[in-house]
């Protein structure tokens, strides 16, 4: 099963999007969660849950010159725990600024692997348009190369969500949230943020579709 989640950039070609599938007249939306799907992902369903393949949320907006992608995994997580590096994970996010929009013109891939240490781990990015070879180097790093920053590691899990209140909502039929309760307060996931300059992805006035992908090597998902 392909598992992804899917964020269209529209407006002048690029605009603002994040965490959700946006809703495109004639296009197809399909997405991903946190522990999802719970058959594979959730440790009350599965005692061995695939977390490293589990995509929580894809993040993608832009400034005036960048295009910043963040992609989060393996969460949420206590916040003593370290990142979830697994070297048998591909980790793929797709850009598509052409027809047809569900063809990836830009497939950035992500794989993770034993740093030169014990205990450590390395990153390495291939496909960023514009950089030759991979972006690589040490997690919780940051790593530039022919313009482009990237960083992986540990992260706050940014998405807010008040999950006693849907909870609530679900049960009653009354709306019940709390704009001061988060369920992923104080907790973190894995990720991967890449900075990448503007030019390099923007093909003039075209909408640019983001969505990412994860695979198990040896299984399929």
């Amino acid at each position: 099963m392909q598992h992804w989640k899917k964020v269209t950039l529209a407006g002048g070609g690029l605009a603002m999007a994040a965490g959700a599938a946006l809703l495109v007249p004639g296009l197809s939306t399909l997405a991903a969660d946190h522990l999802d799907p719970p058959a594979r992902t959730d440790p009350s369903v599965d005692p061995t849950p695939d977390r490293a393949a589990d995509i929580a949320d894809l993040y993608a907006w832009h400034t005036d010159t960048s295009v910043i992608l963040a992609l989060t995994f393996a969460g949420p997580q206590a916040t003593s725990q370290p990142g979830t590096y697994d070297r048998d994970v591909l980790y793929t996010i797709n850009l598509s600024n052409a027809d047809p929009r569900t063809t990836a013109d830009i497939p950035i891939r992500v794989r993770f692997g034993p740093g030169n240490v014990a205990g450590s781990y390395g990153v390495s990015i291939g496909g960023i348009p514009g950089v030759s070879g991979s972006l690589s180097g040490a997690v919780e790093t940051n790593l530039t190369k022919d313009g482009v920053t990237a960083r992986a590691g540990l992260f706050d899990d940014p998405f807010f969500f008040d999950l006693q209140g849907f909870k609530d909502t679900a049960a009653t039929g009354t709306l019940s949230f709390d704009a001061t309760r988060d369920f992923f307060a104080g907790q973190n996931l894995t990720g991967v943020v890449i900075e990448i300059p503007k030019d390099r992805i923007a093909n003039g006035d075209n909408p640019v579709d983001v969505w990412a992908t994860t695979a198990r090597f040896g299984g399929q998902l």
